[in-house]
């Protein structure tokens, strides 16, 4: 084909990264709720409790806003909106480290479920009682893994359906009603429906460093799993999972650290020294002013990640690589430059800084670190190493 008779390539939309006005309605309803109930001193305060999350906040945000159903069409009892708007959540989420499974329930499960073949009674209805928040699904999968090179699996799938095998390291195993698990059939892998009561499946808590987003080992022994999809299906399903908490994980990160930094900015104009506010300083001055811009290229980037995901850009892959590359080392430093801008306070247990910083440490592994997102770019811009 020449020149002259190639068709003409058809112009990709810019991405429009502002804030609707729905989202913003929707941002203002969410802080409002999570500074009523999940301040940094409340959450404090219950991370020492037996209690995997907050029910109580979990219902609130989950049914009587409506976040759980975001990603969830209508038809089955969701709002059918977008990433964009299920961004705006994680961000408010992340600003507050609230201990619900958002991520794990409204976004990695449902996005799985999204996947499958709608047609079985199983799926719909599964999707239904996610989005009305009536239970907490979680995709059994270790909380590193990353999208694009799934591990093989280390549940077996009887003919009966039957599952054996042993998950560890999955998030939220213990807030789970329904588990969606990735199991070795005899045609090859499929996704399964497991009832998290059901006989034979048991939780192990771990002890994490992120208290606020508990982990845990789950082993399977004759547990009766409901097939979901099977092969090429399945793995899509995974995959697209997988990818969309990466994208939306970044909104999370985006919010840590714009908390860490208005905290700063906060303590360092009241705290004085020397007959002066310590912020004044020249040198903490360029610390805060380079934080902030590092915070404003990661909005761009985790907007950015949300939009492609919405708009199902063939570039999504691309901008969700580049928003994990990004905003989880930005989230980490803007804690740490948080815990060390207060001083002597920001080491206590009293003071909420570690619970940003250890949900920052934990996020940069989360669903692939960032060493694994700047190898899966380069791979996707075809920028390999020689």
């Amino acid at each position: 084909m020449t020149a002259e008779t190639r068709p003409p390539a058809v112009p990709t939309p810019d991405p429009d990264l502002l804030y609707s006005q729905d989202e913003e309605a929707l941002r203002s309803a969410v802080r409002a709720l999570l500074a009523d109930r999940s301040d940094p001193a409340t959450v404090l305060a219950g991370v020492t409790s037996d209690e995997p999350y907050d029910g109580a906040l979990w219902r609130a945000l989950a049914a009587e806003i409506g976040t759980a159903g975001l990603l969830v069409p209508e038809r089955l009892g969701g709002a059918g909106a977008s990433t964009r708007e299920a961004a705006v959540v994680l961000e408010e989420l992340g600003r507050s480290v609230a201990p619900v499974p958002y991520l794990t329930s409204a976004v990695l499960a449902v996005t799985a479920l999204l996947g499958c073949d709608l047609g079985p009674v199983e799926a719909a209805a599964a999707l239904t009682a996610l989005a009305e928040g009536r239970t907490v699904g979680v995709l059994a999968l270790p909380w590193t893994t990353a999208p694009g090179r799934l591990p093989a699996p280390t549940v077996t799938a009887g003919p009966d359906g039957a599952l054996t095998g042993r998950v560890t390291s999955v998030a939220d195993a213990g807030s789970a009603g329904l588990l969606l698990v990735r199991a070795q059939g005899r045609n090859g892998p499929a996704l399964y429906a497991v009832d998290a009561a059901a006989d034979g499946v048991r939780t192990e808590p771990v002890t994490p460093l992120d208290l606020t987003r508990p982990l845990g080992h789950l082993a399977f022994d004759g547990a009766p799993g409901r097939l979901l999809a099977a092969g090429a299906r399945a793995e899509a399903a995974v995959e697209r999972a997988l990818l969309t908490g990466a994208g939306l994980l970044a909104s999370e990160q985006l919010g840590i650290a714009e908390w860490c930094l208005s905290e700063t900015v906060r303590y360092t104009a009241g705290r004085t020294q020397f007959g002066r506010p310590i912020g004044s300083f020249q040198a903490l001055k360029h610390r805060m002013a380079a934080l902030w811009l590092e915070v404003a290229s990661a909005r761009a980037a985790a907007r950015n990640a949300a939009d492609a995901l919405a708009s199902g850009s063939p570039d999504a892959a691309v901008a969700v690589a580049v928003a994990q590359a990004y905003c989880a080392p930005v989230a980490v430093r803007a804690a740490q430059e948080c815990i060390q801008l207060h001083g002597g306070i920001g080491m206590t247990w009293e003071h909420p800084a570690h619970l940003f910083l250890k949900r920052a440490k934990s996020d940069e592994l989360a669903l692939g670190s960032p060493g694994r997102h700047r190898e899966a770019l380069a791979e996707l811009v075809d920028l390999r190493a020689p």
